[in-house]
């Protein structure tokens, strides 16, 4: 008799939870009232998309702008809770925060 049979017998009426899946780092969700603002500038001459707007935690826009940063296999910089990444990639970075389920809105051409 193993341990779900004896609790089974000390619990008759209990019905077990289904098991849920747990969230890998991956999978996390940010909460995200508000678009985030992508937009594009020209600082000294040279192209910048800047990413602003979040409302969540700092750490998750910090783990994010890294995320965002290895994919693209570009430089960048997090500062005053804004995302700024070398060079022009609106596009892929709009693409890519879809698939994460955020709200993006596109600013500036």
């Amino acid at each position: 008799m193993d341990l779900q049979d004896q609790l089974k017998h000390l619990f008759p009426d209990h019905k077990p939870e289904p098991e849920t899946e747990t969230a890998t780092p991956e999978d996390d969700i940010w909460m995200q009232d508000d678009p985030i603002i992508c937009k594009y500038e020209k600082r000294k001459g040279k192209p910048i998309t800047i990413l602003e707007g979040y409302t969540g935690a700092t750490e998750d826009f910090k783990l994010l702008a890294k995320e965002l940063k290895t994919k693209l296999s570009v430089g960048g910089s997090f500062k005053d809770d804004k995302i700024i990444i070398q060079g022009d990639y609106r596009d892929k970075i709009m693409q890519i925060l879809k698939e994460k389920g955020f709200v993006v809105k596109r600013v500036g051409g």
